[in-house]
């Protein structure tokens, strides 16, 4: 039951991550464009393959479950013990929004999109720190017997 619970709670905080992130890139300016980030990296990837997507739709499409899949499984380990699930959500969702912003360079992915100005770089810090500390919420409510 715990794997189903921590999967569970993973995808719930990717979906509020990915929702979270589309509303604001739709409807705000200077906001993070963290979707271009992974359309870089899976066509970079895809390249190599020889076979990118090159229809900007199915790419973002392709680039969103990937995205849901990745978040899912990266928050689920914020489950376990109980009694850490909100010191290990703070640090996964820092870590992960802080790993987006430094590392696009070393990856060979232009960063500009989520490094444009210092509130871009706040508000992907504070979406990866969001789905993590929904995903908490979600265990410690699946925990309540």
């Amino acid at each position: 039951m715990g794997l189903i619970k921590n999967i569970t709670a993973g995808l719930v905080g990717s979906i509020a991550l990915n929702f979270l992130h589309e509303t604001l890139r739709k409807n705000a300016d200077n906001v993070p464009k963290i979707n271009v980030l992974g359309e870089q990296a899976l066509n970079k990837v895809l390249a190599e393959a020889g076979t990118p997507i090159t229809d900007e739709n199915e790419l973002h499409e392709a680039t969103l479950k990937i995205d849901l899949a990745a978040n899912t499984m990266y928050y689920s380990l914020i489950g376990g013990n109980n009694k850490w699930i909100w010191p290990k959500a703070i640090f996964l969702g820092l870590s992960a929004g802080i790993g987006a912003l430094k590392l696009p360079e070393p990856m060979g992915l232009n960063a500009e999109p989520v490094n444009r100005t210092r509130q871009t770089q706040v508000l992907t810090v504070g979406y990866y720190l969001f789905g993590a500390l929904v995903t908490a919420l979600v265990l410690k409510t699946l925990s309540k017997k």
